[in-house]
């Protein structure tokens, strides 16, 4: 099935011919979350949390796996993580699998669209994967300005702190920082050059709790390592909680 593609992710799939289901690709930040919450708000079911993990080097997108599949727990959506030597043709070779599997036909599900959380690059390539796809491009954060993604980050109840920063722009006290109302301009003071959404690799976040979450991670040991120039958190040992007034 072939659908157009859509950055703003307004459009919705033909109800008529079954019901579509999106893949979000994940890193466990900010910016992919926020990306499936507002698209979960229009109306989408997310099918999949797709993670990639480059398998000729660490990046630092790449957070523990025990942390992703806790994420994975908490929104009660399967994860499916992958090593790639090329990005495009892996979430290609996932997506089509998936669509593949003959209980698709049978449960009226397919995969219609991917969501990405991309703010200002990689659209040409998610353009490329989704058109070779026939599926729906939906970017519900593209081109927002990023003061404005980080105060709805705030305002929607989301949880998010850091856990990787350049050590030549941050220093370690801001690991496991909380994104609150005052994170702009406590960065603003620290550095005026770093854009707050970290869309230049200043910094990068971990999402422990938000409105799509039916249960909430807890850091309980983590340390600050350095490794190529950045601090990162490392998570020793961490929880899955109830969320208060949540109903089950």
């Amino acid at each position: 099935m072939r659908l157009s593609m859509s950055m703003s992710g307004e459009s919705r799939p033909d109800e008529n011919n079954g019901s579509g289901l999106s893949v979000v690709s994940w890193t466990g930040g900010k910016d992919g979350c926020l990306a499936a919450y507002r698209a979960v708000l229009r109306g989408r079911k997310v099918g999949y949390l797709l993670s990639f993990w480059n398998m000729n080097r660490q990046g630092a997108h790449e957070v523990n796996l025990g942390l992703l599949s806790a994420q994975a727990e908490a929104m009660e959506i399967p994860l499916l993580r992958r090593g790639f030597e090329s990005y495009e043709e892996e979430f290609k070779r996932v997506v089509r699998d998936l669509n593949g599997r003959g209980e698709w036909g049978e449960r009226g599900e397919w995969i219609d669209s991917a969501i990405f959380g991309h703010i200002q690059t990689h659209n040409a390539l998610v353009e490329r994967i989704c058109d070779s796809l026939g599926i729906e491009l939906v970017m519900p954060i593209w081109k927002m300005n990023s003061e404005e993604i980080i105060k709805e980050v705030v305002a929607s109840g989301f949880e998010v702190i850091l856990v990787a920063v350049k050590a030549d722009l941050l220093g370690e006290e801001w690991l496991g920082r909380r994104i609150d109302e005052e994170f702009i301009k406590d960065l603003r003071a620290t550095d005026g050059s770093i854009d707050p959404c970290g869309e230049n690799g200043e910094f990068h976040t971990l999402v422990l709790d938000c409105p799509i979450f039916k249960k909430k991670l807890k850091i309980v040991r983590s340390e600050a390592t350095m490794r190529e120039g950045l601090w990162f958190l490392d998570v020793k040992e961490f929880g899955i909680e109830e969320k208060e007034g949540q109903d089950r």
